[in-house]
């Protein structure tokens, strides 16, 4: 029969070292030293005070950083909340709305307008891509899309 005095706990007691016994003296951390400490630890990649390696070997090769183009996305439904009907919309227009938002340091930012929404003014776009369907209902309420320059 099961009593409450044979009831074994499910947790393992967390080992505490330094304390006397066969887990005191140094408590498995050697001799001395900074990782011997209480609180001490090395960051990774330090060597004592010496030049680190990633800072040793030197920087070569091609980075992308500079002529990247970042493509930002507007929806016909931005457009169609942002602008009065017969607006001419450009790159500058949709930032000035706030419809496009350019990263610091990004030079290259490209605008693509995409379908999502309904679409009732009548407008002039210009981007640098359009979506099918942005294409199709720009064009079915008798306005007009330009492509700036192709992505």
């Amino acid at each position: 029969m099961i009593g409450l005095h044979t009831l074994k706990p499910l947790l393992k007691k967390r080992k505490r070292v330094g304390r006397g016994g066969k887990l005191g003296g140094t408590s498995g951390k050697g001799h001395k030293g900074q990782k011997a400490r209480s609180g001490g630890y090395v960051r990774i990649g330090y060597e004592g005070g010496q030049m680190p390696l990633y800072r040793r070997v030197p920087k070569r090769g091609f980075n992308n950083f500079e002529f990247q183009v970042e493509t930002k996305i507007v929806n016909l439904s931005d457009l169609e909340r942002a602008f009065e009907a017969g607006a001419t919309i450009d790159t500058q227009a949709m930032i000035e709305k706030g419809l496009v938002k350019i990263p610091k340091g990004i030079k290259n930012v490209a605008v693509k307008v995409l379908g999502k929404g309904k679409l009732s003014k009548k407008f002039t776009v210009a981007a640098d891509a359009f979506s099918e369907s942005a294409l199709k209902a720009i064009q079915d309420c008798g306005g007009e899309a330009r492509l700036i320059k192709e992505m």
